[in-house]
């Protein structure tokens, strides 16, 4: 990322508007992001007759008596599919799955690149929370694991505990456990930065959507006391006084619970009474630039954080927020400092999980990758710009890959037993074949030169 320092505010406002304008030609040049590919030899014609018939029936045999050699024989191992039904994509709300489709082939391509996970993006037409359970417990036997994608709230919370409870292979939610994350790391690091201790700071957490609700339940199980918490949804400060809250605890009994459980000060209002003497801020709500006001963070206390991560306009542009006294800023996008996304933790999270046959990814392994993220970062060197790894830090998701497979080992959920040398040299092996994959593609021409993309 390039310094915008010396940028007026109409020159970074144009340079953040940059990839929006080259997205739609780069994405119509290549037809897309993400296709299948061969990992088998393909010498002579009789090859064909091992990967195919009459030679396959035989591990299809042993699979049948024995149905965990599906892991040894075939690429289930090693297989995701980010499935959607596109109904809050991005910041871009319901769009359905066809327009969502562009962002699951993105995520299909983080996973590969970033994490050597092979990732297939399926778009369902149906928002229907069980028919969209039964569709993906149909297709689970040919993955080794589920990542959901862009399911609207509340919905979300009841098809992901269902598949969690219904099937043997981990269930992730990316926009609840995976942007949960890759905020604790950033806040662990940011309070250590500023001075300030995770479990005494005060919180407001603005927006009560997935990625919120996640995030308070493990900042929770890190050790912050739930009081310190003050949670704001559209209405406003979320407190046991909010009938609207308990009238719909049966549709969404999360939001009643942390209503119940946070903001030990009882207070009321909205997002301005919210943020006032707090440390730390985190908004995952509406897209900006002025959905947070700048008159607000002045009234934060001393060497605040604020992490606003709409997309794609953060809730507040991170200068204006630097301007109101905010010591540490982070945003959603790649082009600014601090990128808080969830790219720098699913990647490494499934690596992890895959390469032990977990059955299942929990809190503890959510809160590992976190710590295993704020490590990598701090063994560096932290800085204002600089709580947490950016993408192209491949030692970040091979971190990750280690300690979350052994978390998994430790909590008994993991099908195979590694060391923790076996693990990094796996996750390193699968990651850097991945990314030399790529290149030697590139290389050759097979993947072509990107067009150079003219903008107004």
């Amino acid at each position: 990322m390039v310094s915008d320092e010396h940028l007026s505010v109409e020159e970074r406002i144009a340079r953040a508007k940059v990839p929006g304008k080259k997205a739609p030609g780069m994405h119509a040049f290549y037809r897309g992001k993400v296709e299948t590919t061969l990992k088998c030899s393909i010498n002579s014609f009789d090859d064909f007759g091992i990967w195919y018939t009459p030679g396959v029936a035989t591990p299809c045999r042993e699979i049948h008596a024995d149905p965990a050699k599906a892991f040894e024989y075939t690429n289930k191992a090693n297989a995701i599919a980010v499935v959607s039904d596109g109904s809050r994509v991005l910041g871009l709300g319901n769009i359905g799955p066809m327009a969502g489709l562009p962002v699951m082939e993105g995520k299909s391509l983080l996973f590969k690149y970033l994490g050597g996970v092979g990732a297939f993006p399926i778009v369902l037409d149906t928002q229907d929370p069980d028919e969209i359970i039964q569709a993906v417990k149909w297709m689970a036997p040919g993955f080794g694991g589920i990542n959901l994608e862009d399911f609207a709230n509340p919905k979300c919370f009841y098809i992901l505990d269902r598949l969690r409870e219904e099937l043997d292979i981990p269930v992730w939610h990316d926009d609840q456990q995976g942007t949960a994350s890759i905020t604790l790391a950033g806040v662990i690091n940011a309070v250590k930065l500023v001075g300030k201790d995770l479990d005494k700071v005060t919180y407001s957490v603005i927006g009560s959507g997935a990625a919120n609700i996640a995030f308070v339940r493990i900042l929770i199980r890190a050790g912050v006391p739930a009081g310190n918490i003050i949670l704001v949804d559209s209405k406003g400060i979320l407190h046991p006084g909010r009938e609207d809250l308990e009238a719909d605890k049966a549709n969404n009994p999360y939001k009643w619970q942390y209503a119940v459980e946070t903001n030990a000060e009882g207070r009321t209002g909205g997002m301005a009474e919210a943020i006032a003497n707090t440390d730390v801020l985190i908004a995952a709500s509406k897209p900006g630039p002025d959905t947070i006001k700048k008159e607000w963070l002045t009234a934060m206390n001393k060497d605040a954080i604020a992490f606003v991560m709409a997309n794609p306009i953060p809730e507040i542009w991170p200068w204006e927020a630097k301007e109101a006294g905010v010591r540490v800023v982070g945003t959603g996008r790649s082009d600014f400092a601090n990128q808080i996304n969830n790219s720098i933790g699913f990647p490494g999270i499934f690596r992890g999980t895959l390469d032990v046959f977990a059955k299942t990814i929990t809190d503890e392994m959510a809160i590992a990758a976190a710590y295993s993220i704020a490590k990598t970062a701090e063994a560096k060197g932290l800085h204002e710009e600089y709580i947490v790894p950016t993408m192209l830090e491949t030692d970040v998701f091979i971190n990750e890959a280690v300690d979350v497979g052994m978390k998994a080992i430790e909590q008994g959920i993991a099908r195979r037993i590694l060391t923790e040398d076996q693990l990094r040299a796996e996750a390193e092996a699968k990651i850097l074949h991945a990314q030399a994959e790529t290149k030697t593609l590139m290389d050759a021409g097979i993947i072509a030169a990107a067009p150079d993309i003219k903008i107004d």
